[in-house]
C-alpha cells in the first residue's frame, strides 16, 4: 500500500480515485463479458473450419492413389494474394478474411492427366480453408490477450484499488477526527488555564 498523507487534500484525492475506479469497473466488466462471448463464437468457428478441412481431406481420399502418380501441383496452387481487412471487437483491431486468389496457371489438357483439374480444385479449397482458420485463430489469439489484460484490470480494481481507497479514506477520516478531538481538548485546556489565570490575578 502506498504511503498516504493525512490531509483534506489527500482525502479528496482518495475519494476522486474511488469514484473513478467505480465508474470504470462496470465498463471493464462489460468488455470482459463481450470478449468472452466473442471468444466462444471464434472457438465454434475454428471447430467448424477444422470440420470443413477434415471433410475436404476425406474428399481427397479417392484421389490419393492418383496423387501417388508423380505430378507437381505447385504451379497450380500458388497463392497470388490473400485479401484481409481489419475489424474491431471491443477496441481490439483484428484481421478479417476477405478472399484468396491463386496464380491462374492452367494445366495443359493434352500434357496432364484428366484428374488434375479436380485435384487442383480440391487442394485450393483445402488451402483456402486453412488460411481462413489461421486468420480466425489469429483473431482468437488477439482477443485472448486482450481478455487477459482486461481480467487483470478488473481484478486490480475490484480486489486492490477500490478496497485500498476505501481503507485510505477510513484511516484519513479517523486521523482527522482524532486531530479535531485533540484540537478541541487543547482548546478547552487552554481556555481553562486562561480562566484560571484571570481568577488568580
Amino acid at each position: 500500500m502506498a504511503k498516504i498523507k493525512y490531509t483534506k487534500n489527500e482525502l479528496k484525492a482518495q475519494r476522486d480515485a474511488l469514484t473513478r475506479f467505480r465508474r470504470y469497473l462496470p465498463t471493464l466488466m462489460l468488455k470482459k463479458q463481450q470478449l468472452q462471448m466473442e471468444l466462444r463464437g471464434l472457438e465454434a468457428q475454428i471447430a467448424e473450419k477444422r470440420g470443413e478441412e477434415e471433410k475436404a481431406r476425406a474428399d481427397l481420399t479417392p484421389w490419393v492413389k492418383l496423387f501417388s502418380e508423380p505430378f507437381d501441383f505447385t504451379p497450380y496452387i500458388q497463392i497470388k494474394e490473400i485479401e484481409r481487412s481489419t475489424g474491431n471487437i471491443a477496441g481490439v483491431a483484428i484481421p478479417i478474411f476477405g478472399s484468396i486468389t491463386f496464380i491462374e496457371e492452367m494445366p495443359d489438357l493434352f500434357e496432364t492427366p484428366a484428374w488434375v483439374d479436380s485435384g487442383t480444385d480440391l487442394l485450393r479449397q483445402l488451402i483456402r480453408l486453412r488460411v481462413e482458420r489461421q486468420i480466425i485463430e489469429e483473431q482468437h489469439r488477439l482477443l485472448s490477450a486482450e481478455l487477459r489484460t482486461t481480467s487483470q484490470r478488473v481484478n486490480l480494481f475490484e480486489k486492490v484499488k477500490i478496497p485500498e481507497c476505501r481503507e485510505n479514506i477510513r484511516v484519513i477520516r479517523i486521523f482527522m477526527g482524532d486531530q479535531q478531538t485533540a484540537a478541541v481538548a487543547r482548546s478547552k485546556i487552554a481556555k481553562g488555564k486562561s480562566v484560571e489565570k484571570v481568577r488568580s490575578s
